[in-house]
C-alpha cells in the first residue's frame, strides 16, 4: 500500500483552482466538465475524511467504504457475547458490515457493561445467577434495534470460574442461563451456552489484540504481538512461535485459520494462576476447603497481609477474614518533622511472602519458551493493577518493565494500607508469575492497556469472529 502525505484542504483546493484555470484556458468543454466533477470529488472526500477523522492510510478503499456505510449503503449487523468471568460477568454487544468492496468485515462500535459477582458465586443458587445477567442484557438491547434481536447471536462462555466448579452445579447454572436466554429474543442455538476451554480463550484473546493492531497484513509470525491474559480463575499466553521456537514447546501448538490464511499458535491456560484463584492459594497455604459450610467466615492468617489488616473477602461461594500475621514485622522509619525522631511501622515480610509465592508459581511446569522473544501485550488484572500504583496511565496504558512490578511491590509491601490489604501479595504474584513462571527477564518490555482504537481487549471480540465465521 502507497500513503502519501495529506496536505491540508487548503493547499489541496489552492492546486485545484490553479489546475483548473490552467486547463480552462485551453478551452476544451469535456475536459472542464470533467474537472469540475474530479474537484468536487475530491473535496467531498476531503469532507469525509475530515469528518471521520480518517488518517492517512485510511484513505483509498477504507474512505469509500466509510463513505458507503454513511449513506446506508451496508447494512450493520450484532453479535452479542457474554462473558461469564470468575469475579464478574460482561456483556459485549459488537456491530459490523462488510465491506462494500473486498468483503471483509469492519468493526464498528461495541458497547461493554459488567455486573459483579461472577456466576461461580451463585454455585447453589442457580436461578439467581442466571437473573444477574438479566441487567446486562437490558443494556444490550437499547443499543440494538428490536427489529435485529432475531437476527443477532447471542453468546455467553463461562470461564475458570465455572470450570473451577464441580461439573454438576456448573451445568445447573448454565441450564438456568439457557432457560432465559431462550425468551431473550435473541438468536440462540444449541452451541450458545458453554464453558469455555482455556485453549480457545487464548486464542480469542491473542486474535483480538493482533486484530485491532492490524497485524495480520502479512500474516507471518514475526508481524504478530503475543497476548498476556490474567483473569481471575486462570491466566493465558500465547504467541505465534517461529519454526526455530515452536521445536522448544511441548504441545499446545494449534493451526488457526485467520482470515482464510493458517498461522501456528501456541497457547497455555494455566488454571489456578488468576490472580484471585492465586490469592486464595496464597492465603489459605492450600487447606481444604471442601467441608466448610459457605454460611461461616473463615479466618485466614498470612504472611502477605500487613499486620494490620483485618479485612472481608469473598471468592468461589466463600467468605473469608483476612488478617496479617499474628507476629508481624515492624521496622523503624525516620519521621519527616523537625524532631528527627523515629516511627514503629508494621510491614510486611517481604522475603517470607516472596518464598511463599515462589513455591506456589512453581507448580507451572510447561513454561512458554520463546515468550521472551516477542513483543508482548498483557491485560486484565495486568492492567488494573498497574494502574492501581500508577505504573500507567488508567486511560492511555503505557509500556513498562516487569522490574517495575518487583519496585512496586516491595513499595506496597512497606506500606500499611488497609484500604488495598492484598495489593502487596498481589504485585508480587504478578511478578513471580512473569519470572519464574514464563521466564521473562526484568528488562522484557511489557505493553499495558485496557483498550486499542477504543476497544476492550479481552477474548470476546475473537469469540465473535468465531460465531460469524462458524455460524454457531
Amino acid at each position: 500500500m502507497e500513503v502519501r502525505h495529506r496536505k491540508s484542504k487548503a493547499e489541496d483546493e489552492d492546486k485545484l483552482k490553479a489546475d483548473s484555470k490552467a486547463r480552462v484556458k485551453k478551452g476544451h468543454p469535456g475536459k472542464r466538465y470533467f474537472l469540475v466533477v474530479a474537484s468536487l470529488g475530491i473535496l467531498f472526500l476531503g469532507y469525509i475524511a475530515i469528518a471521520y477523522d480518517l488518517k492517512p492510510v485510511r484513505l483509498g478503499s477504507k474512505a469509500i467504504d466509510t463513505l458507503a456505510f454513511s449513506f446506508n449503503l451496508q447494512k450493520p449487523f450484532y453479535v452479542v457475547v457474554i462473558d461469564a468471568g470468575s469475579t464478574g460477568s460482561r456483556a459485549l454487544a459488537f456491530s459490523f458490515h462488510e465491506s462494500i468492496l473486498g468483503g471483509n468485515l469492519i468493526l464498528d462500535g461495541e458497547l461493554y457493561t459488567e455486573t459483579k459477582p461472577g456466576l461461580s458465586a451463585y454455585a447453589d443458587k442457580p436461578k439467581e445467577g442466571a437473573k444477574s445477567l438479566t441487567v446486562l442484557l437490558d443494556k444490550v438491547k437499547n443499543v440494538i434495534p428490536r427489529s435485529e434481536w432475531q437476527h443477532t447471536p447471542l453468546n455467553m462462555r463461562a470461564t475458570a470460574g465455572l470450570r473451577l466448579l464441580p461439573n454438576h452445579k456448573a451445568q445447573d447454572i448454565l441450564q438456568e442461563c439457557r432457560k432465559m436466554f431462550d425468551e431473550s429474543g435473541f438468536q440462540i442455538s444449541k452451541n450458545s451456552i458453554s464453558i469455555m476451554d482455556g485453549t480457545d480463550e487464548g486464542i480469542f484473546s491473542w486474535f483480538t489484540v493482533n486484530f485491532l493492531l492490524e497485524r495480520f497484513n502479512a500474516y507471518n509470525p514475526g508481524n504478530t504481538v503475543a497476548a498476556l491474559d490474567l483473569g481471575g480463575g486462570s491466566t493465558q499466553v500465547t504467541f505465534s512461535p517461529n519454526a526455530e521456537q515452536e521445536k522448544k514447546l511441548d504441545g499446545h501448538i494449534y493451526s488457526v485459520n485467520i482470515f482464510s490464511h493458517n498461522m501456528s499458535v501456541y497457547t497455555h491456560s494455566y488454571l489456578g494462576m488468576g490472580l484471585m484463584a492465586a490469592r486464595k492459594e496464597i492465603l489459605t497455604h492450600g487447606m481444604s476447603l471442601d467441608n466448610v459450610n459457605k454460611k461461616d467466615t473463615i479466618e485466614v492468617r498470612s504472611e502477605c497481609v500487613n499486620p494490620i489488616v483485618s479485612s472481608e473477602w469473598s471468592y468461589g461461594g466463600l467468605n473469608y477474614l483476612v488478617k496479617g500475621p499474628v507476629n508481624g514485622t515492624h521496622k523503624l522509619v525516620k519521621t519527616q518533622n523537625f524532631a528527627g525522631g523515629e516511627v514503629d511501622k508494621p510491614i510486611v515480610n517481604f522475603s517470607e511472602c516472596l518464598k511463599i509465592i515462589e513455591k506456589y508459581v512453581g507448580m507451572i511446569k510447561n513454561k512458554p519458551e520463546g515468550l521472551k522473544d516477542h513483543e508482548i501485550y498483557a491485560f486484565s488484572y495486568y492492567f488494573d493493577r498497574a494502574t492501581e500504583v500508577s505504573l500507567v496511565d488508567p486511560f492511555f496504558g503505557g509500556v513498562i518493565q516487569v522490574s517495575a512490578f518487583l519496585k512496586q511491590a516491595m513499595d506496597a509491601c512497606d506500606y500499611p494500607n488497609a484500604d488495598q490489604p492484598f495489593i502487596c501479595l498481589d504485585l508480587t504474584f504478578i511478578y513471580v508469575l512473569l519470572r519464574d513462571g514464563f521466564g521473562l527477564e526484568p528488562t522484557t518490555k511489557l505493553y499495558l492497556y485496557k483498550k486499542i482504537n477504543g476497544h476492550e481487549l479481552s477474548w470476546a471480540l475473537g469469540a465473535a469472529f468465531n460465531i460469524i465465521q462458524n455460524g454457531l
